[in-house]
């Protein structure tokens, strides 16, 4: 049972473009807020100079704008809690360092990286846990002096609680950690800048964030989270600590976790390529979670009304790049002929049209879409699906015009033009025409219409044919089954 009001956030940092993994865990903050009417704050984790960029901050905004994943509070929105991103909010933690040192949960370390890695080195080879092992918790004044008159610095590291640390993870249920497994760690480098470890958790803490739902490689970091939060409560900064639930990895080839690296983990390739954000949100929410057992296919609305992050399942999930397919093209399936029409508009333009922008006929593409509209499985499967409307000739993919030219299709070809001449210019008047041509030459309609197929279309498989024949036009079909007898006969 979630206690109201609920808040949550989605937090990436600007660097590189979004990929899925990223996008399935804004799906799930999104969804749990929207299930239970809360909150939810879209904040930018932009500390690191280095790798963060104002280009990757305009790709999140734009992708999420895009999937339709709105928010309560956040960049271009405002909110109770602004500044949304961290690189504005460094005057916040640098406060909240202070007050930790000032009350003993954290401290300065003066160790070296030449004496942490000799010290780790020697527990290692005694069998004991190699983490930071305390050496500057208790340093005395003096000591702290001699330090910095060598010219040494020093980082800042949260002292960590001397107990066993239990927290329920909402999807993986009671985790327990050995405080000897959880080590002081940095929350302020030898510079001043904060570290991740401070500035996540003081920002959830200020924004009054109640479920942390993140990926599963974060969750060795909980523990020393949750320390840190009950040390901003006692400091009056947090009001509690927040409920936490760790999606699954979501694997790619090899049984490997899906990296930034992978092809198929880029959120842009599936805009290229034509995904509709619905179709694409609706597979990704299957990345270890699902509706019911016997159902793939349903829409945001359903997604919110029937999520429960206790149904997600802690096993990694594995990416299939067909099912994310079959589940887009079921939803291309449901939208109206007109929605889908306008929906293909950008892959019937340069840079995807082979054609020349005035020989697009919108007529004749209307009057195509809805036989169209069951065969594409992304919107840019469009573009050569259609294609032989709009070129002067149709496009003959050899290996295409190998399997469906055989010995005789020559005498077919003079025997359909013929039948189609006499024939009405209607789909089922032109199906007839073909099948008698066929009979003609002691062939089922099957093996009749490839020849036909390919010297219209240069396809082997396509739209329906007869449909396509029709919406083409009587002359423009004569002249490609002409010119395809032409290329036999050289």
């Amino acid at each position: 049972m979630v206690n109201a009001p609920v808040r949550v956030r989605f937090c990436p940092s600007p660097t590189g473009n979004p990929h899925v993994g990223l996008v399935r865990t804004a799906l799930f903050n999104w969804a749990f807020a929207r299930h239970h009417q809360g909150t939810l704050v879209f904040r930018i984790e932009d500390t690191d100079a280095a790798r963060d960029s104002e280009e990757s901050y305009q790709q999140l905004l734009d992708s999420m704008r895009w999937l339709g994943l709105d928010w309560d509070e956040g960049p271009e929105v405002g909110g109770p809690h602004e500044p949304y991103r961290q690189s504005q909010r460094m005057d916040l933690y640098k406060d909240v360092a202070a007050k930790l040192l000032d009350t003993g949960h954290a401290y300065h370390c003066y160790c070296t990286t030449e004496e942490l890695d000799a010290r780790r080195d020697a527990a290692r080879a005694a069998g004991k846990p190699s983490g930071y092992d305390g050496h500057c918790r208790d340093l005395s004044d003096e000591r702290k002096a001699a330090y910095e008159a060598e010219g040494r610095t020093s980082i800042v590291r949260f002292r960590m609680p001397d107990e066993a640390i239990t927290f329920t993870d909402l999807v993986r249920g009671d985790i327990t950690v050995q405080p000897e497994n959880v080590p002081d760690y940095g929350i302020v480098r030898a510079n001043g800048a904060p570290l991740y470890t401070l500035v996540n958790p003081v920002d959830d803490a200020l924004m009054e964030i109640t479920h942390v739902l993140r990926g599963e490689d974060l969750l060795s970091s909980t523990p020393r989270q949750i320390a840190l939060y009950r040390a901003l409560a006692e400091l009056g900064i947090a009001k509690s600590t927040p409920a936490f639930g760790h999606l699954p990895y979501v694997m790619g080839e090899g049984n490997k976790k899906l990296s930034k690296r992978d092809p198929q983990a880029s959120l842009n390739l599936y805009r290229e390529r034509g995904f509709l954000p619905e179709g694409l949100l609706n597979y990704l929410s299957l990345l270890g979670w699902s509706i019911a057992e016997d159902r793939d296919i349903f829409g945001r609305d359903e997604l919110v009304a029937a999520f429960d992050i206790a149904d997600v399942n802690a096993n990694p999930a594995r990416f299939d790049l067909k099912k994310a397919e079959h589940i887009n093209a079921e939803h291309l399936r449901m939208l109206d002929v007109k929605t889908f029409t306008e929906a293909c508009g950008p892959w019937l333009k340069a840079p995807f049209a082979p054609w020349a922008p005035e020989a697009f006929d919108a007529e004749q593409f209307a009057e195509i879409a809805p036989h169209a509209q069951t065969r594409v499985t992304v919107l840019s499967d469009i573009t050569a699906n259609v294609d032989f409307l709009f070129l002067d000739e149709p496009v003959h993919d050899e290996a295409s015009w190998a399997k469906a030219m055989k010995e005789g299709s020559d005498a077919l070809l003079v025997t359909a033009r013929a039948e189609l001449t006499a024939a009405e210019w209607n789909a089922e008047a032109l199906k007839a025409a073909v099948l008698s041509a066929g009979e003609k030459h002691g062939l089922k309609l099957g093996k009749a219409q490839a020849p036909v197929r390919v010297a219209v279309t240069g396809r082997t498989v396509g739209l329906p044919l007869f449909e396509s024949l029709e919406i083409l036009g009587r002359e423009k079909t004569i002249a490609r089954i002409d010119a395809a007898l032409a290329k036999l006969a050289a």
